[in-house]
Formats: structure tokens, sequence, C-alpha cells
């Protein structure tokens, strides 16, 4: 059997326009050469991470940019499916099959795709702010809350 594989298109100049951290396009190349025919991929962070010689927080988040990009789906835990558009396939025919049944919102040649990737990011971004807002929050009430209790103690004789 020929390791030979097929790909829909030739998305280099798309990819670059993406400007993905470098992790996430060694995370993606790695992905895509593991893969079996038609994208899919049983890996874990931690191996991703074993094998690019990342830290799981860093192998974690070159895979949540792939995601954000919509290169990469995660099916479920240690389970990654890679856009039809990238994966490789067997035959050429094989290839223009799965893109023509992807959904337009997910093509690499849909409108918008670069600049829906950049919002995507800044949405996230904005999350994550937003969380560690949250965090800090809770930890100064939490601080607040124990000086109150500590001064509310008094020395008993």
């Amino acid at each position: 059997m020929s390791t030979l594989r097929f790909a829909a298109v030739n998305a280099d100049g798309l990819l670059a326009d993406l400007d993905l951290p470098p992790a996430s396009y060694r995370a993606l190349l790695k992905l895509r050469a593991l893969s079996e025919p038609g994208g899919l991929i049983a890996i874990d962070q931690a191996s991703i991470g074993g094998l690019l010689n990342l830290s799981r927080p860093s192998a974690n988040a070159a895979l949540r940019r792939l995601e954000l990009a919509r290169l990469v789906w995660k099916v479920r835990n240690g389970v990654y499916q890679i856009n039809p558009m990238l994966a490789g396939y067997h035959t050429p025919q094989d290839a223009v099959a799965a893109v023509n049944a992807m959904a337009q919102e997910d093509r690499l040649d849909a409108r918008g795709f670069v600049a829906g990737y950049h919002r995507a990011v800044a949405d996230y971004e904005d999350q994550l702010a937003r969380q560690r807002t949250k965090r800090k929050a809770q930890a100064t009430a939490k601080k607040a809350a124990a000086a109150r209790r500590r001064s509310s103690l008094h020395a008993v004789s």
C-alpha cells in the first residue's frame, strides 16, 4: 500500500495568511503526517506535546488555535479530525468527494475565512480575559473575607 496521499487543495497561502503561532503550524503538520486517509487521528494532547517537544499547556494552546481556525476539530478526547480540505486521501476522487460534502462555513475558500479566524481568536482572548478578571475578583473577595474573620477574632482570657 502506498503512503502517498492526495489533498483537495494547496492551502499554503491561506495558512500563511492566518499567521498561526509556530507551535500550531508544527502540530498541524504532525497531525497531517500521522492521520488516517480522510484526516482522522487518534492522539491526545500529551502525545502531541511529546512528539513536538512541547509542554502539555503549549500543545493545548497550539491545538486550540487550529480549532479556532477550523483547520482541526476535536471529535472527542484523544480524537481529532483534520479539515477535509487539508486531509490526505487515497485518491483525488476521494478528496474531491470529501470537500463537496463539507459545510460551506468550514471550507477554506469561504468568503471571510481568514477574518473569521481573527475574530474567533479575539473573542477567545476576550473570554480568557473575562475569566482571569473573574478569578482575580473571587480571590480578592476570598482574601477580604479571611481578613474580616481574622479581625473579628479576639483572644479569650
